[in-house]
């Protein structure tokens, strides 16, 4: 821990007023010492990790942290606030403010060392002994743990230096640790489990006994706070708690005797719980992460509370350990969430997590195929298979080897999505006959509304499956025969037989429609879909209008209306990010520093035709943003379908701006959007109230010119 924090890392007078800026100032202390090789690389990455999750914690506790390639070494900086600087905590700001740094490929001790030191920060008296401390190379010390620990709390100063349990499990009893299983049977299968208002739940008066899982998308802090978040609530409610901690640094399983003596399970996490099948078949509370952070108490009576109740999660016995187990039910792809989340909101992201899967898929096939068309002409399709006709040195040898590998590739496009769709809902079992259905929609020329279809019906029967009650003996063929078969049969019937045809006939209709479409329809479709790419930047409603060009597309001879249509999508997606670069660039007076800064970077996204490189500024002042993309989006659009531009790849920005029909129409079209955009967003922010320090060049950046409350954005610089 030595090398990771010292004296010049610390700054006990942090000034900044947002979280941009504290975590500017702190990074710029960390490149000063050679740790950080790009900060505004660094900057992005750490920028990116907040827009998953807003770092705050409650306590008064900011801890920004990334894995990053600009990060030579594990390095923490701490800065403390007077004022305090709100990192979205629900109970206000942080005064705390810990950047913690790892790099991309870190070791496992250095990344078992910060995820003690993110433990540690669960401890009321490290805090404090942080608030108290008035020297930097005091302060470094106490955070490197070689300050004496105090008498009744001796983690608080000694568990960072030894590295804590890291990826280790951790045990917490009210007793003692967790002692092995032997003496008992697991209370989890009933309501014996566990009594809601009383401290033991077991028939002898044993302790309730909870394991738990908890993991975040980087696997740094909030993996480790929330298992220290848990195991302090346990101790408090005289409650056993062991938590197995997937972390960055791999994790270690719970031994199966403990998991087996568990009255009840607590799944905190915002990544896949991995083998999740072993909890299956317990009282289960399936959260975020942050809810055990903040809330552990609760979830530990939740727990206890459906334990009474003798509410138990499915076992499927196929790896999903309980994804039939309702609303608590989770799936690797599209967990549902917190209890009571409609069914619409599952149902977006079952589909969005087979558009996901499907979208590599996607840009690899059309840009090769694009590829061969440019170099081999567009009669490149009816080219003889490179297996029966290969010339090394003919250049439409290689156009045709591109195009067929291209029309493989995009082969796979509906099944994929049917298969993760199906996945999305229902864990591994729903792959099988997902991508058969998938299969079969291509074989019927239902196209994607089948592959849609197929993929929905595929999970809602594996889960009709697993919801049957089977013998322990037979557990074991479920996933790899008996789920498999009659899934897939089910549905290939229904397939093959009852829908197949209706949603064939719906998949022509809409062909013929997009084929159909001229003048005023075809730009009335291309504004429309140009207000869907601007609406929320990569969000759901941009993959819609996204997913609906490349179903287009998506074909060995697509239609010149399919092709305009993927052209008006890609021309709409690179209004925003240009539109910000360009808006920083001729009123940088407008923007604080750090978007200035995100404006740069917005120039190389806009023109690749990455949305999000906007959404740093739209999550800043979404009131004058969004409009404005929306309105230069759609004139963007519809001048594309207006020009007849046509475009056979369905990604890579200008950069294909070759392979596209009518090119230098398409760049008018994408220009007026941006300029549109540019202007509205100029005005808007012109109009409103000066904020003091916009323009300031501080190593803190400045204050958001857009609004006040920007720190308490999830997005930012």
């Amino acid at each position: 821990m030595s090398d990771m924090i010292s004296a010049d890392l610390v700054d006990l007078d942090l000034s900044a007023e947002t979280k941009e800026a504290a975590a500017r100032a702190l990074a710029e202390r960390m490149a000063a010492r050679g740790r950080v090789t790009d900060l505004e690389g660094f900057l992005a990455d750490v920028a990116a990790r907040e827009a998953q999750m807003p770092t705050g914690l409650d306590g008064g506790i900011g801890i920004p942290h990334c894995r990053s390639e600009h990060v030579t070494e594990p390095t923490l900086a701490f800065g403390r606030s007077a004022a305090g600087i709100d990192f979205g905590a629900a109970d206000g700001p942080a005064d705390l403010v810990f950047l913690i740094a790892a790099p991309a490929g870190a070791d496992d001790a250095h990344l078992t060392i910060l995820s003690a030191l993110a433990r540690q920060l669960m401890n009321a008296e490290f805090t404090a002994a942080l608030r108290s401390v008035g020297d930097a190379a005091d302060a470094a010390a106490l955070i490197r743990g070689e300050d004496p620990a105090p008498a009744d709390e001796p983690r608080a100063g000694a568990e960072p230096v030894g590295g804590s349990t890291g990826d280790t499990t951790s045990e917490t009893a009210a007793g003692g640790p967790g002692e092995k299983p032997g003496e008992e049977e697991s209370g989890g299968e009933g309501p014996g489990g566990g009594e809601s208002g009383g401290e033991g739940s077991g028939e002898s008066g044993r302790p309730f006994r909870i394991v738990a899982v908890t993991s975040c998308p980087t696997g740094i802090a909030h993996t480790y706070m929330a298992a220290e978040s848990l195991e302090n609530a346990g101790r408090e409610a005289g409650v056993e708690v062991v938590v197995e901690t997937q972390g960055s640094a791999g994790f270690t399983r719970l031994d199966p005797a403990v998991i087996a003596a568990a009255d009840g399970v607590i799944l905190a996490h915002d990544v896949a719980v991995r083998e999740k099948d072993r909890f299956a078949g317990k009282p289960t509370v399936d959260t975020g992460v942050k809810a055990a952070v903040n809330r552990p108490g609760e979830l530990i009576g939740e727990v206890r509370s459906k334990a009474a109740r003798g509410e138990v999660t499915a076992a499927d016995g196929a790896g999903a350990g309980g994804a039939a187990g309702g609303a608590d039910g989770a799936t690797p792809v599209g967990r549902g969430g917190e209890s009571g989340e409609g069914y619409g909101t599952r149902l977006r992201t079952w589909l969005m997590s087979g558009v996901s899967y499907m979208v590599p898929f996607v840009a690899a096939g059309g840009l090769l195929i694009a590829l061969g068309f440019a170099i081999g002409g567009y009669e490149i399709n009816k080219a003889p298979s490179v297996m029966d006709h290969f010339v090394w040195t003919q250049a439409d040898s290689w156009a045709a080897l591109l195009y067929q590998i291209g029309g493989v590739s995009f082969a796979f496009l509906v099944p994929v999505l049917a298969g993760y769709i199906a996945y999305g809902m229902a864990d591994r079992p729903g792959l099988v006959p997902g991508f058969v259905g998938g299969s079969i929609a291509l074989t019927i020329d239902a196209g994607f509304l089948g592959g849609l279809a197929a993929g929905l019906i595929s999970g809602a029967v594996v889960l009709a499956i697993q919801r049957v009650r089977i013998p322990a003996a037979l557990r074991g063929i479920m996933p790899v025969v008996v789920i498999p078969l009659i899934s897939s049969a089910v549905v290939g019937f229904l397939m093959f037989v009852v829908i197949g045809k209706p949603i064939a006939s719906a998949q022509e209709a809409m062909t013929d429609w997009l084929n159909g479409l001229s003048g005023a329809n075809a730009v009335l479709l291309g504004a429309l879909l140009g207000l869907m790419m601007c609406f929320d930047l990569g969000g759901p409603v941009n993959k819609v209008a996204y997913t609906f060009a490349t179903a287009g597309i998506a074909v060995s001879d697509p239609s010149d209306s399919a092709m305009k249509i993927m052209a008006a999508v890609m021309a709409a997606g690179m209004v925003p990010p240009l539109a910000m670069a360009l808006a920083t660039t001729v009123r940088a007076r407008l923007f604080n520093a750090a978007e200035r800064e995100n404006g740069k970077a917005a120039w190389v996204l806009g023109a690749s035709f990455i949305s999000e490189g906007a959404i740093p500024f739209a999550a800043a002042d979404p009131l004058r943003v969004i409009p404005s993309s929306m309105v230069g989006g759609a004139i963007t659009g519809a001048l594309s379908m207006a020009f007849g531009a046509t475009l056979r790849a369905p990604h890579g920005g200008v950069f294909v701006v070759p392979l596209i029909g009518n090119p230098l129409l398409y760049l008018v079209a994408v220009a007026a959007g941006v300029c549109v955009t540019t202007a509205l967003v100029i005005v808007l922010k012109g109009l409103r109230r000066p904020v003091p320090g916009a323009t300031a060049q501080g190593p803190g950046g400045g204050t958001d010119p857009s609004a006040p409350s920007g720190a308490k954005q999830p997005v930012a610089a």
